[in-house]
């Protein structure tokens, strides 16, 4: 409630986050406060859960020789280097951009501080006056830049990823001489699905429009596929563009670090040109903090576990996922993930109190990712589940009994 002293300046809050406010108000999975973690295990208050919120699909988080990697460098360079890249770089940058590019294959590779930084920034740079086709499904943020970019002279339309004829017809339709940038995720962040990429690259490629992916997700995860892989997730973790064998050619690939190599930084994959116009163009690059040595350290250190031991991650990341989708489908469990993805979306049954959902889990001792409205659609609300490394069978045990009782009480919508 407002304060006769706020009364005058807090901004109204939007009819459509009321659910969200309730939800805070009547569940513990929402702004929790997590006290202690024990491998994949966390405490609020007294109360120990499994984690399937983290999206540190590798658990790079927990991995001492990431840990152990970390100190050194920060004795070397200090907790934080306080310039922006525009003004100077400790060498880390320099050394991760090296084998970021060689393990993406890709022609050149910029960090910058967060995925949000980047959608924000460079997409109203490559739209310039020209026309954004955002995919229905686009994240959040991808949405939050086409808006900027909007702001600034674009137009934006939205395409779905599975209407292909409709992307081609929109990008014939749109004026010739202006940029055309299409939009969409890689690995989607609340399916676990990825797009036909090929199909939708050549359409771009055929219009001449620059295709813009999102694969904070599949990084780390997707990778090339090749007869030695150990999972159909592919080999080595080097993103969607990989995973489908496809080029870069008319195609910007955007990844974060923040998850599966559990660090506070992101990429693009571009051209050596594209590189350079952003570094006097971008704003991140130009005014922004940079990432904590912290994190520089463990993206260097994670460079080197993902090639010593990231395919058998993977391997253990899709074992554990399996049981988890297998339960699901056996349970007859609706969920847009028609894979094998670590990232399991549940929409609960019609007329189902979310909030009653939240607290079944809680006292099944289960921890997830509630998706609520406004942050999805009415008929898609539920929760997220997502799977890692770091999981033991144990804590995938304890959350598989537990979609077994909310099915049993009818909470999970079913398949038709």
């Amino acid at each position: 409630m407002p304060t006769p002293e706020t009364a005058g300046w807090l901004p109204a809050v939007d009819p459509r986050s009321a659910e969200l406010v309730r939800l805070g108000n009547e569940t513990r999975m929402y702004d929790a406060v997590i006290d202690e973690i024990r491998g994949r295990s966390i405490r609020i208050g007294e109360h120990w859960l499994a984690d399937f919120a983290s999206c540190n699909y590798l658990g790079f988080d927990l991995d001492p020789e990431i840990m152990l990697a970390i100190e050194e460098q920060i004795r070397r360079w200090g907790t934080h280097p306080s310039w922006s890249r525009l003004l100077g770089n400790p060498r880390l940058y320099p050394e991760i951009e090296e084998r970021l590019t060689a393990l993406l294959g890709a022609p050149d590779t910029l960090l910058l501080p967060t995925v949000t930084h980047i959608h924000l920034s460079v997409v109203p740079v490559l739209a310039g006056q020209g026309t954004v086709l955002l995919e229905a499904q686009a994240h959040r943020t991808m949405y939050d830049g086409a808006v900027h970019a909007r702001a600034l002279g674009a137009t934006v339309r939205r395409f779905r990823a599975e209407e292909p004829d409709e992307l081609a017809r929109l990008l014939r339709a749109a004026p010739s001489g202006y940029p055309r940038l299409v939009l969409l995720d890689g690995l989607n962040s609340m399916t676990g699905n990825v797009p036909d990429l090929p199909a939708l690259a050549g359409i771009c490629r055929e219009h001449g429009a620059l295709l813009y992916v999102d694969d904070a997700h599949g990084f780390g995860v997707l990778g090339e596929r090749r007869p030695d892989e150990t999972s159909p997730y592919g080999a080595r973790g080097n993103a969607v563009i990989r995973y489908f064998g496809e080029s870069y050619d008319n195609v910007v690939l955007v990844g974060g670090f923040s998850k599966a190599y559990s660090s506070l930084l992101a990429f693009l994959a571009i051209p050596t040109e594209l590189k350079r116009h952003l570094k006097v163009a971008a704003p991140p690059y130009l005014y922004s903090g940079p990432s904590p040595i912290a994190s520089l350290a463990s993206v260097l250190a994670g460079f080197d576990v993902n090639e010593a031991r990231g395919d058998a991650l993977r391997a253990e990341l899709h074992r554990l996922s399996a049981r988890v989708l297998d339960q699901v489908r056996a349970l007859g469990a609706t969920t847009p993930n028609v894979g094998h993805a670590p990232i399991i979306e549940l929409p609960v049954a019609p007329h189902v109190d979310l909030a009653d959902v939240a607290d079944t889990l809680w006292h099944a001792g289960v921890y997830v990712t509630l998706a609520a409205y406004p942050l999805v659609p009415r008929d898609q609300v539920g929760f997220r589940v997502q799977l890692t490394a770091a999981h033991t069978d144990t804590e995938v045990d304890r959350l598989n009994a537990a979609l077994r009782g909310l099915a049993e009480q009818g909470a999970l919508r079913l398949r038709s």
